[in-house]
């Protein structure tokens, strides 16, 4: 099919990666679509995979250029007259040679796209062999990747510093357009220990992309292997993470449909507020949910920042009014504080052992009333593998807005009866200031449960199909 790239001679380049003597797939090449797509087939008839993880994308190269002649040939192209000072003092380093020949133009003109349209190719394969939604997490991306897969950072160290590092990078990553992203989390490159670990799987599990990974050689790292304090912290940071995925599949329908960000700074919503501009130590998941995480050993309370307006603590329940200062917040080993913002309505779901299984439990709402009294909020829902499910219109939007001691829903668009008949279970209502004496349920007298201390509303056994506009007021 000639495929792959070809040297300066017009033969195939040969380098060298982890299976020895290597040649590299011409992703410009319309014929290499079809040759992925093959190997693809191949592979699920043994194994059924879901989706694709593309390593070594940059093109990387143990070596420098051709292994088969050695280097590469003295050109304009692999020794420009002006060289940026890249790793290596060359072009070629670790990398193919610049000279290098592919279907769209030489290497050097291309070169730091081969990430993305091996992305492109491994996106179309997903969809050919599966027939579902296409899966794919890449090492090397340019802008527009986004639109084929995720990414993850690369070969982090497993130092404080680097876990602290990491929450720029997925921001950045946001902003480049490429939401589904993560790091390594306890680290990659080296042994880690169990309180880096404890706290990185705390942060972790509020990366949009999550996932524990580590070089051969080091020791292992999943939370068991680590005791029972990294299991706790893990459990209850992962628990958390299990019920806010509507809220989370939500956020990435926008960023799908409008090119919004999942993981967002905090300027984005308080770009009048400059304090917030250098802050890359706390971040949000859209415009509702602020994380806290702990960067430091052995620290259990630390000095958020946050912005104008009602926030409200998760776990502890703790209302914060601020009108734009830090806080001290405790912050225990074992758990991570995170912080809904006031005007906002989160959709939730109850937890089960798979994110499968969740889908069959009941929904929830967690209503964060503003200093006003109101929120709003919204929930996408579709059944998470189809194609093409705008265009067939096999999905469901609905909105939420609470006002005047009252919740309203409004049916943007409903088609998919989800796995449960999408049905509301539970509702929390955070910074109600007056002990209600009746809550009703679409007019119909309903129990609930009013804690004063903290001032939450809970009202449960709803039982609502969210198919059906709903009213829950209370007096």
């Amino acid at each position: 099919m000639d495929i792959f790239i070809k040297d300066s001679t017009g033969t195939n380049f040969v380098g060298q990666v982890w299976p020895g003597p290597s040649v590299y797939p011409d992703f410009t090449n319309s014929n290499t679509t079809l040759y992925w797509m093959m190997q693809f087939e191949k592979y699920w008839i043994e194994v059924a995979f879901d989706g694709a993880w593309i390593d070594m994308n940059e093109p990387s190269n143990f070596v420098d250029g051709s292994l088969k002649p050695t280097g590469c040939p003295e050109s304009q192209w692999d020794n420009p007259p002006y060289t940026p000072a890249v790793v290596g003092g060359k072009l070629s380093y670790k990398t193919v040679c610049m000279s290098a020949q592919q279907n769209a133009s030489l290497h050097y003109n291309v070169h730091n796209i081969y990430g993305l349209t091996e992305a492109m190719a491994t996106n179309f394969a997903l969809q050919s062999v599966r027939k579902k939604r296409p899966f794919v997490i890449s090492r090397s991306t340019f802008p527009g990747s986004g639109h084929y897969g995720g990414v993850w950072t690369g070969d982090v160290w497993s130092r404080w510093h680097d876990m602290g590092r990491s929450i720029a990078d997925i921001l950045n990553f946001n902003l480049f357009g490429i939401p589904l992203v993560g790091a390594d989390i306890c680290g990659f490159n080296g042994n880690t220990s169990a309180k880096l670990c404890q706290r990185w799987m705390e942060l972790g599990a509020f990366y949009p992309f999550s996932r524990n990974h580590n070089e051969d050689g080091t020791i292992a790292q999943d939370p068991v292997a680590l005791g029972s304090e990294v299991i706790e912290a893990s459990l209850k940071a992962f628990y958390l993470r299990y019920q806010l995925l509507p809220y989370l599949y939500t956020l990435f329908s926008r960023a799908h449909t409008f090119g919004e960000t999942v993981a967002r700074p905090l300027f984005f919503e308080f770009p009048n507020d400059r304090r917030t501009y250098a802050i890359d130590t706390q971040f949000l998941w859209g415009s509702g949910l602020m994380i806290l995480p702990v960067l430091e050993e052995d620290v259990v309370t630390i000095n958020p920042y946050f912005p104008s307006g009602v926030w409200y603590l998760l776990p502890s329940n703790e209302t914060i009014n601020s009108s734009g200062s830090t806080f001290s917040v405790d912050s225990p080993l074992d758990t991570i504080v995170v912080a809904l913002r006031g005007g906002s309505i989160l959709p939730v779901q109850e937890v089960n052992r798979t994110t499968t299984a969740s889908r069959y439990e009941m929904f929830g709402l967690w209503v964060a009333l503003s200093e006003n009294e109101e929120a709003k909020g919204e929930i996408y829902w579709d059944d998470g593998e189809a194609l093409d499910v705008l265009e067939s219109g096999i999905y469901n939007r609905i909105y939420f807005e609470a006002k005047d001691n009252k919740i309203n829903s409004t049916v943007k668009h409903f088609a998919y009866p989800g796995e449960n008949l999408m049905t509301l279970g539970k509702v929390l209502v955070y910074g109600v200031q007056t002990s209600p004496t009746v809550v009703f349920v679409n007019d119909i007298n309903h129990p609930f449960y009013y804690e004063n201390s903290t001032k939450i509303l809970s009202i449960e056994d709803l039982q609502i199909r969210l198919e059906n506009p709903f009213t829950i007021s209370w007096k």
